[in-house]
């Protein structure tokens, strides 16, 4: 599940520990089903994360086109 303290490195990384437990075939059924709910959790939040740094990146990219503008408009 995702804490306050949560990045999008350690969900990753609990991710591959997740699916190494899974591939290993080794989990009971029980342990399996708990393991997919915390990896969709752990999937949504990192989704979400890639999304905040898109949306991050296109707000720079329209802060460098008003600013090119501006500097087209004054020369």
């Amino acid at each position: 599940m995702s804490t306050p303290e949560q990045t999008y490195e350690t969900a990753t990384g609990r991710l591959e520990e997740i699916i190494r437990r899974l591939d290993s075939g080794e989990s009971e059924l029980r342990e399996t089903l708990a393991l997919c709910q915390e990896g969709r959790t752990l999937v949504e939040f990192c989704a979400s994360e890639l999304d905040a740094v898109g949306q991050g990146l296109e707000e720079l990219k329209l802060d460098e086109l008003v600013a090119r503008l501006q500097e087209g408009a004054s020369a």
